[in-house]
């Protein structure tokens, strides 16, 4: 009797398990832990995962994993790529967030994911089916093809917040006057050289999009996706019908971040989700270091694409000259060896981040402000010196300036004496700490936990088939209707219709009356 009880139950269980495909295909680790931390909450939920990863795992017995790690070997041939470090980002600071060159790197990724012998034997399996396609959003729609393939939804997973290159794929571009981006540092609201600015980059944007991304990626699509949707018996859709058929975005980022744009219903912020509560314990060796820092201690990581080790050497010794006048602890993410360490300076290759940051004798974050330390330091409200270098970097972090709780730093070569002021401002400044924790508590002011807010959204939009009540009518119209274009053109033609009328009325008239005139 147990027995059959047992199997009853499971098999209720089953009913409500959906077969899931995660793509996190990008060779980026800051994408890749997004990516892992959704398969861990569906996973935990009791769903079937397949996940699509740059970074496979040993040990993956609750989940299926393709594996398409050669995609970093892509970027490893691009001549920037091969010199991508610290110390290059210093002499080319103007190519950080050149435009053509962020597309051109997700297009590349997403052709080689597409050709990767691993994800092709999935795809070309008439077998496999899935009940929704979850995929990381980076600068290209190609992996939207999916849900077109299974015949089922679409879920972007955006690792920033909302900005207008998300919102136009399930309802419309924001307003540049007022609306922030990764593209540009400024936080609103604009004077009149950001608005210029966000404007022009818009544009930008859009034309390389559409010159010259768009074509590739549509022939992209024909060239690899025709075979595989022919496989199934298919034909293949229309890319821009493809591409605009997103049910949901989930984006991570939190309604405390401030200085928002309006966003659709299909648009959620679930910032947070990555991190994982409590955090996991410290090994031996850093929780001793942690609990005997008498004065407290300060964490410096650089992240995980860019590393401490290829700073220039002279900026290196400027900054141990500095660590080490410091009475406070600090813990330096640093990939390498560093001989001569002043006694309160500890070195670590690799670096718990949150379960650091997690510490209560956590003074603050030295960090380069990608979207996920910036995310981590309100999660356990510790406040930030920011070093900006790259893509949504600055953003991130002239926001948190803006919301009072850090202090930027230029990456330059005078970087440790620039750092020297903004430690000792931040340690005198009791003020950094108290709003980093005021905006702790807004960000943990929720419902329910991002993890859980993330599996609820995903089964919703399974439950209701698309969840196509969320969707903006924005995308039934075409772009010149949403202007009122055609409305302008009638209006317009009406007028000067009426103008002509006129004039050749008048000049009738004139005509008449001077032949009247001759006459008499």
């Amino acid at each position: 009797m147990f027995f059959k009880v047992l199997v009853f139950v499971s098999l209720v269980l089953c009913l409500d398990a959906y077969k899931v495909l995660v793509l996190a295909p990008t060779p980026f680790r800051s994408l890749g832990v997004l990516g892992e931390a959704i398969v861990r909450h569906l996973v935990e939920a009791k769903h079937e995962v397949t996940f699509v990863t740059a970074f496979p795992k040993e040990n993956t017995k609750n989940y299926r994993q393709i594996d398409v790690s050669d995609n970093a070997l892509a970027l490893s041939g691009n001549d920037d790529g091969a010199s991508f470090t610290l110390a290059w980002v210093m002499e080319n600071p103007q190519l950080m967030n050149d435009i053509r060159y962020l597309q051109d790197v997700a297009y590349i990724i997403a052709n080689e994911t597409f050709q990767n012998k691993h994800f092709l034997k999935l795809l070309q399996d008439p077998k496999e089916e899935f009940d929704v396609v979850i995929s990381e959003l980076y600068e290209t729609e190609l992996y939207a093809a999916l849900a077109a393939l299974y015949k089922c939804p679409l879920v972007w997973s955006y690792s920033m917040g909302a900005h207008w290159m998300a919102l136009r794929l399930v309802a419309e571009a924001t307003n540049p006057a007022f609306a922030a981006d990764y593209l540009s540092p400024e936080v609103p609201p604009f004077d009149f050289y950001g608005r210029l600015n966000k404007l022009w980059l818009q544009i930008q944007w859009s034309y390389i999009k559409w010159a010259d991304t768009l074509p590739k990626e549509k022939a992209t699509y024909e060239r690899l996706l025709k075979p595989i949707f022919e496989n199934r018996g298919l034909s293949l859709p229309s890319y821009d019908d493809v591409m605009y058929n997103a049910s949901l975005i989930l984006a991570n980022d939190y309604k405390g971040n401030g200085l928002m744009p309006s966003t659709p219903q299909n648009f959620q912020f679930i910032g947070g989700y990555h991190v994982e509560t409590p955090p996991k314990p410290l090994p031996e060796n850093i929780q001793e270091i942690l609990d005997t820092a008498k004065h407290g201690f300060i964490y410096f990581s650089m992240g995980s694409i860019w590393q401490s080790k290829d700073i220039p050497v002279n900026i290196v010794n400027g900054l141990l000259k500095v660590f080490g006048e410091l009475k406070e602890t600090v813990i330096w993410k640093y990939e390498d060896v560093l001989p001569n360490l002043p006694k309160n300076v500890h070195i670590l290759k690799w670096a718990p981040q949150p379960s650091i940051l997690a510490h209560p004798k956590c003074l603050f974050f030295i960090t380069h402000g990608g979207h996920l330390s910036s995310i981590e330091t309100v999660h356990f409200g510790v406040p930030t010196i920011g070093i900006p270098i790259f893509f949504d970097q600055f953003i991130n972090i002239n926001k948190a300036v803006a919301n009072g709780y850090a202090t930027k730093v230029d990456l330059t070569y005078n970087l440790h004496n620039d750092l020297k002021i903004a430690i000792n401002n931040m340690l005198a400044n009791s003020t950094f700490k108290e709003r980093a924790k005021e905006l702790s508590q807004l960000y943990h002011d929720r419902v329910v936990p991002p993890g859980k807010e993330l599996v609820h959204w995903v089964e919703h939009v399974v439950r209701t088939r698309g969840a196509p009540h969320l969707r903006s009518p924005a995308l039934m119209l075409p772009w010149y209707q949403k202007m009122y274009l055609d409305v302008a053109a009638i209006i317009i033609s009406v007028v000067a219709t009426a103008f002509i009328l006129f004039i050749r009325l008048f000049s009738r008239n004139s005509r008449k009356v001077n032949m009247e005139k001759k006459h008499n």
